[in-house]
C-alpha cells in the first residue's frame, strides 16, 4: 500500500512520554471490518488490537490507550487511559465542539485529504447535472423524446469560488480547472502556488470574490469561525443565475438565505449532499426546488476509500507503538 494520498501533515507531537514496555491497547470500531482488523493486526503486531464489540464499548474502551472509529462520546469520560482518537471522517466537530476536549491531552486524527477523489467526484456530477440539464432531461418513466426547453451551459469560461481548500476542495479545483474554469479559493491558511487556482484569499475577504462565482462550492469544515459562513448577505452578493453547491457541512450554510435564493430564482440551482438540519425532513422547502438536487450525505462514499482509510490506520498503528508523531493530526483550538 502506498501513502502518497495523506503525505506527513501533522503535528510534531510525541507519544513516547510515560509509556511503558507493555503493549499498548488499541480498540478498533471502524466500520472497515473482520478481515480488515486482521490485516490491521497483523501489519502492526506491536499493538494490542481489540476488535469492537458493540455490546461491551464502555468495557473496551475503560482499558484502551487508542481507538479507531466513533463511539459514543458520553463514554470519554470512563477512557481514563486514552491518548489517540482516529476519526472515521475529514469533520471533527463532534470532538471540537465538545467542552473541554480541546484543552485534552488526546491526540485527535482524522481522514482528511482521504476523502478528497470521491466528494471532489461527487461535487462535480452535482454541478453537471444542473448546468448540462441531465437532472431534469433524464427522468425516465414518460418515454418521452423531448428536446424543448433544454438549454445547457457549458463550463469552460465560466468562474468557480471554492470555499475551504484543503484535501477536498483541492480536488474539486483540480476537476474545474480541467474543465476550463477559473477557480479562486477562499482559505485561512496560504496555499502554495500552483496551476489550478488563479487566486486565493481569506475568508474575511470572501464578499470580494462572491459577485464573480457562477458558481459557489462548500468545501470548509465546520468550526465556530466558518458556521453559516454563507449567510443572507454573501447569498445577496452572489451572481444572478449562479449554481451552490454543498459537500462538507450542512451548517456552513443559512438554510433559510438558501431557500430564499432560490424562492426569489437569484440563483440557477444547487446541490447539496449535506444539510442543515440532517437529515433534511420531509415537508422541507429545500424538497420543492425541481433545480435542487439533494443527496442523502453519501460523498465521500467510493470504492476506493476503505483502502485509503485502512493504509493510514496501519501507518497510525505502526507509528502510535514507536511514539512517532502521528498522521493526519488535527489542531483542536481550530477544529480541523
Amino acid at each position: 500500500m502506498t501513502y502518497g494520498f495523506f503525505a506527513p501533515i501533522c503535528a510534531g507531537m510525541l507519544l513516547a512520554s510515560g509509556l511503558s514496555a507493555q503493549k499498548l491497547k488499541v480498540l478498533d470500531l471502524s466500520r472497515l471490518g473482520h478481515e480488515s482488523y486482521l490485516r490491521l493486526q497483523a501489519a502492526a503486531p506491536e499493538i494490542d488490537l481489540i476488535e469492537g464489540d458493540r455490546s461491551k464499548v464502555a468495557a473496551q474502551l475503560a482499558e484502551a490507550d487508542g481507538v479507531i472509529g466513533p463511539f459514543d462520546l458520553k463514554l470519554l469520560a470512563n477512557a481514563p487511559h486514552l491518548k489517540w482518537i482516529q476519526s472515521e471522517s475529514a469533520g471533527v466537530e463532534n470532538f471540537t465542539f465538545l467542552p473541554g476536549f480541546a484543552q485534552s491531552a488526546i491526540v485527535l486524527t482524522n481522514n482528511k485529504i482521504l476523502q478528497g477523489p470521491e466528494i471532489a467526484d461527487h461535487a462535480l456530477g452535482l454541478l453537471l447535472a444542473l448546468t448540462r440539464g441531465i437532472a431534469i432531461a433524464a427522468r425516465g418513466g414518460s418515454q418521452d423524446w423531448n428536446q424543448k426547453n433544454f438549454s445547457p451551459i457549458e463550463l469552460r469560461g465560466k468562474t468557480a469560488v471554492i470555499v475551504g481548500v484543503g484535501g477536498i476542495g483541492t480536488q474539486i479545483a483540480l476537476r474545474l480547472n480541467a474543465s476550463g474554469m477559473t477557480v479562486i479559493g477562499v482559505d485561512p491558511k496560504e496555499i502554495p502556488f500552483n496551476t489550478y487556482l488563479s487566486r486565493t484569499v481569506p475568508p474575511d475577504r470572501l464578499d470580494s470574490v462572491l459577485p464573480q462565482a457562477d458558481v459557489v462550492f462548500i468545501s470548509a469544515p465546520l468550526t465556530p469561525k466558518s458556521r453559516k459562513i454563507m449567510g443572507p448577505h454573501e447569498f445577496e452578493l452572489m451572481k444572478p443565475n449562479s449554481y451552490f453547491i454543498a459537500v462538507s457541512r450542512g451548517g456552513l450554510y443559512d438554510t433559510d438565505a438558501l431557500v430564499k435564493a432560490l424562492d426569489t430564482r437569484k440563483l440557477a440551482g444547487a446541490g447539496l449532499d449535506v444539510t442543515d438540519p440532517e437529515p433534511l425532513p420531509k415537508g422541507h422547502p429545500l424538497w420543492k426546488f425541481p433545480n435542487v438536487l439533494i443527496t442523502p450525505h453519501i460523498a465521500g462514499r467510493s470504492d476506493g476509500e476503505n483502502a485509503r482509510y485502512e493504509a493510514l490506520y496501519i501507518e497510525n498503528l505502526k507509528r502510535f507503538a514507536a511514539g512517532e508523531p502521528l498522521l493526519n493530526v488535527v489542531d483542536k483550538e481550530k477544529g480541523y
